[in-house]
């Protein structure tokens, strides 16, 4: 009897242990900087593909997003980049609804060792395209951040240059000049922990074509992309994301 009753209670203390732990806290992951970069490639992907909502991302057939990024969206969305083993690399996004009329996008990429890339993709649901960028990484030694520029603006036709001007730094000349469909800039030293608002115009004109305030500020020791996408026809959006 003593026997039965010690093992009736061995099994109440392991099912209340078991209820406590699958109730634990679970605390959400946050942006955060990776240095180590040994035997592995990271790879962060921008979804600049007008009208696209569900988009998933596979690695050699093997999926690697485990929900959906719409456009305007990162991924990952909870971390600056995912690793993948260096060398030639098979890369398909795409839409999983059978219904969707967006293109899957097929495309293999020849990754180096240590490096860290972004891939933005681009265009419209029914011709997506892409263009995988090597960032160049590079950690500030005082307390600036870094920010470069991606223009994938979308048009059925051929649209002029942009130039971007800074609330913060004046109109006296572009924090970057001349800047074409599908470029990105390199990184540049900016303020950080300041609150700063960017202003798109085609070069040459007066009159800007999109407003956005970088927010939240910058972190200092961090590298951040601003793109420029949407419809140029219908809605605009300037997105800014931490890179590193």
């Amino acid at each position: 009897m003593k026997l039965t009753r010690l093992i009736i209670l061995s099994l109440g203390i392991l099912t209340v242990s078991t209820l406590c732990l699958s109730c634990t806290k679970t605390t959400p992951k946050v942006a955060g900087t990776d240095a180590d970069l040994t035997n592995t490639t990271l790879i962060q992907i921008f979804n600049s593909t007008v009208r696209s909502t569900r988009n998933y991302v596979y690695v050699d057939g093997a999926a690697v997003s485990g929900s959906a990024f719409a456009f305007g969206g990162v991924f990952p969305a909870t971390a600056y980049a995912f690793k993948v083993a260096p060398g030639l690399r098979s890369f398909l996004i795409r839409d999983t609804l059978n219904s969707s009329t967006q293109v899957p996008l097929v495309f293999s990429e020849n990754l180096e060792l240590g490096k860290s890339y972004t891939i933005f993709t681009y265009d419209s649901l029914t011709n997506p395209k892409q263009a995988t960028i090597l960032n160049d990484i590079e950690v500030p030694s005082d307390t600036t951040a870094r920010l470069r520029f991606a223009n994938f603006i979308y048009n059925t036709s051929a649209l002029p240059n942009v130039d971007v001007y800074s609330f913060r730094k004046g109109p006296s000349a572009p924090v970057f000049a001349n800047i074409s469909t599908t470029q990105v800039t390199n990184f540049i030293p900016y303020a950080s922990s300041i609150t700063d608002t960017l202003y798109v115009y085609a070069t040459g004109t007066t009159s800007p074509l999109i407003v956005k305030a970088i927010i939240p500020a910058l972190v200092p020791q961090r590298s951040y992309t601003t793109t420029y996408n949407g419809s140029y026809r219908g809605t605009r959006a300037l997105s800014t994301f931490a890179t590193y």
